[in-house]
């Protein structure tokens, strides 16, 4: 059993998701306090938002590449929520031990460096192991549950993973709130990115609408399984 997953975006009238972009259309707290409301202690994003926004600038690189090639986790704190890191290879260095008040939890792959999971226990910085090359979203979830206690996340991007949480039939709500503004840059990623598929789209109901700060309409659906 994993947790329930709400995916919550801000974004242009296109789909484009850049945060710089979309501060400079609506007030960020109009979108921190649609967050809170969701009710979600745990977040979850991907390696290149933590890298733009949390971690160190400077990569991790091992001297030992010897993979961890299993399945581990470890715990280094208890904690009523966790701002989780997908980082399938081990990359990403950080400051702290937390993001915006809550432990880190990183999610990685067996073919990442023991090396760099003796970092994180050096930095107490909690981490799960799952998936070959890259993390098995499914399967670090059911350990997220189980062993750390976390029973909703919201998913904050970027659009890759976001996508990937969708393909893999792991997202149980979408949060989207469309900003008043048009970017229309080429190459910005959208909400949903990547998908490599052939099949229908993924169907949504929606369960509410709203206008909230200068203009943004905030919508909520829940995901058709």
């Amino acid at each position: 059993m994993r947790p329930y997953v709400i995916s919550h975006m801000m974004m242009s009238v296109d789909g484009r998701i850049d945060c710089a972009m979309t501060e400079l259309i609506e007030d960020s707290q109009v979108y921190y306090d649609a967050l809170k409301s969701l009710n979600c202690p745990s977040q979850i994003v991907g390696r290149t938002t933590a890298q733009m926004h949390y971690a160190l600038p400077e990569v991790f690189e091992a001297e030992d590449k010897t993979p961890v090639n299993r399945t581990l986790w470890h715990i280094a704190s208890d904690a009523d929520g966790f701002a989780m890191v997908v980082d399938s290879h081990g990359k990403l260095q950080y400051p702290s031990n937390k993001i915006e008040g809550l432990p880190i939890l990183v999610i990685t792959s067996r073919s990442c460096p023991m090396e760099y999971l003796d970092y994180l226990v050096k930095q107490g910085i909690s981490w799960i192991v799952e998936g070959d090359s890259e993390v098995d979203l499914g399967l670090a979830l059911e350990i997220a549950r189980e062993q750390f206690g976390i029973l909703r996340i919201a998913l904050l991007g970027g659009g890759h993973l976001n996508g990937s949480m969708v393909a893999a039939g792991l997202v149980d709500e979408v949060s989207v709130m469309m900003s008043a503004a048009i970017d229309g840059r080429a190459g910005m990623a959208s909400v949903y990115d990547g998908i490599n598929r052939k099949a229908s789209p993924f169907l949504l109901d929606l369960k509410d609408v709203k206008k909230v700060g200068r203009g943004t309409i905030w919508a909520r659906y829940q995901v058709q399984h």
